[in-house]
């Protein structure tokens, strides 16, 4: 064997290896958010108990908002969850959100972009009408590449029809 499939090899076991990591948010990380839904960026989520939390705001007031098909309508469900946000966000200025908009894995890959950028900015709209200041609020559109649920049925495309308002420490600039 010569030099260039010795290298080769080497670097695809490297590769591989480090693409291997399954205590990433585990005991040793120093990560304080256990559940791994609000990223690695150390910020305590608090308790579901304590109503000043993003725990609370996730569990209680809840941060989803599901659509119909090729829709960014809300629906009055998700009014009435969006009312619950706005409240909470009122009463802890602190916090600003980013408003994730998600499509299912129907479609190509630029609609459903779009369309979940629709649904994020429905949602946006929604918690300014409600008395949001427009600069705590930001939105993304995730498309279909980030499904809850992965399956070719009907309930799981429902369950990836959604917009999700993620809270974070620090108001909007």
């Amino acid at each position: 064997m010569t030099f260039a499939p010795k290298a080769m090899i080497l670097l695809a076991v490297l590769g591989l290896a480090a693409c291997n990591n399954p205590d990433k948010y585990g005991a040793g990380s120093g990560v304080v958010d256990p559940g791994g839904a609000y990223g690695d960026g150390g910020i305590s989520q608090g308790s579901i108990s304590d109503p000043n939390s993003p725990a609370y705001f996730s569990a209680t007031v809840g941060d989803k908002v599901l659509f119909a098909v090729d829709q960014s309508t809300l629906s009055p469900e998700a009014r009435t969850t969006l009312s619950g946000q706005a409240q909470w966000l009122a009463s802890h200025p602190q916090y600003s959100a980013i408003v994730e908009g998600h499509a299912d894995e129907q479609g190509t890959r630029e609609y459903n972009l779009a369309l979940g950028a629709r649904r994020a900015n429905s949602v946006q709209e929604y918690l300014i009408s409600q008395g949001v200041a427009g600069n705590r609020l930001r939105t993304v559109s995730y498309g279909k590449e980030r499904p809850l649920a992965v399956c070719s049925t009907e309930d799981c495309y429902a369950q990836n029809r959604r917009a999700v308002t993620v809270i974070s420490l620090g108001a909007g600039s």
